[in-house]
């Protein structure tokens, strides 16, 4: 049956150039579901079965010059969790999606409120009260439906991080408290997957990313006592600070699946967009 659908995909995609100036073949969208309906798959294994023999769904036609063939289909077949689902959170799962990563574990007890709806891309006047997890759902299908949403919709702490995130690569803090957020790191550590941390306040935002052995937040906060939260509450959370952060931690997610680039590792990566000003701090 393999080599029938491989067979029927070379049929119907449509001839393009790539971005190496040779010829590739394209998989049009509504091919890969009446394929995958008629083949009784996923549309995911339809796209992965379609990249591992070089047929591009043609939905990632504007990825392949950045991750090539090879970092496409490792993008298909990850998973990625994100701890958070609103300012940072929502902006996250949206960009990971439409990259093409296979599966996302998406945690969140929260539900939309009010002063969510300047910021938080899940967060619209009709979605008021409604759960961020079942938000994160919907829009994903919207946007990328071979994409798998795992959504838990529950606190996450010290006793349940790892069960949640066990099957996760890559683990995306998108919190919005300090101890939550070393709990995570910690979390990560013990599974032995990278985190990739990120907060804001006001005009400024910070991004680093975390291997398991390094300091990581505690060589910004130290081991003493964590206050609950930052500057954050004094300085506010505008529209386009989450967008700025949250398109940087989706960078790193990246570049970790795809083994290219260099993570912003034992580095603090701090943008202040009032100033005009990006800074790469060295961690010790």
């Amino acid at each position: 049956m393999i080599d029938e659908i491989i067979a029927e995909m070379q049929r119907v995609a449509q001839h393009a150039v790539g971005p190496d100036g040779r010829e590739m073949l394209l998989l049009p969208l509504a091919e890969v579901r009446r394929i995958a309906n008629a083949r009784g798959l996923s549309l995911c294994e339809i796209e992965i079965l379609a990249l591992d023999n070089r047929i591009l769904p043609a939905r990632y036609q504007r990825n392949l010059g950045t991750v090539g063939w090879e970092g496409q289909s490792k993008l298909r077949r990850a998973t990625v969790a994100v701890v958070g689902a609103g300012g940072l959170g929502g902006w996250i799962i949206e960009g990971l999606a439409r990259m093409g990563v296979g599966k996302l574990i998406v945690v969140d007890a929260d539900v939309v409120e009010e002063n969510n709806l300047n910021r938080q891309l899940l967060a619209t006047e009709a979605s008021l009260g409604q759960p961020k997890t079942e938000l994160a759902v919907a829009r994903v299908a919207e946007v990328n439906a071979a994409t798998e949403v795992i959504a838990h919709h529950t606190w996450a702490n010290a006793d349940n991080f790892v069960d949640l995130l066990a099957t996760a690569e890559v683990v995306v803090d998108a919190l919005d408290t300090l101890p939550a957020r070393f709990e995570l790191q910690h979390a990560a550590a013990r599974l032995h997957i990278p985190f990739v941390h990120g907060a804001i306040a006001g005009y400024v935002g910070q991004v680093m990313t975390v291997f398991p052995g390094d300091a990581g937040l505690h060589a910004l906060y130290g081991q003493g006592d964590i206050p609950q939260r930052g500057v954050e509450t004094r300085w506010g959370n505008p529209a386009a600070t989450p967008m700025m952060i949250a398109a940087w931690q989706i960078h790193e997610v990246i570049k970790l699946i795809v083994g290219r680039g260099e993570p912003v590792r034992h580095r603090l990566l701090l943008f202040d967009a009032e100033a005009g000003t990006m800074d790469l701090l060295r961690l010790s």
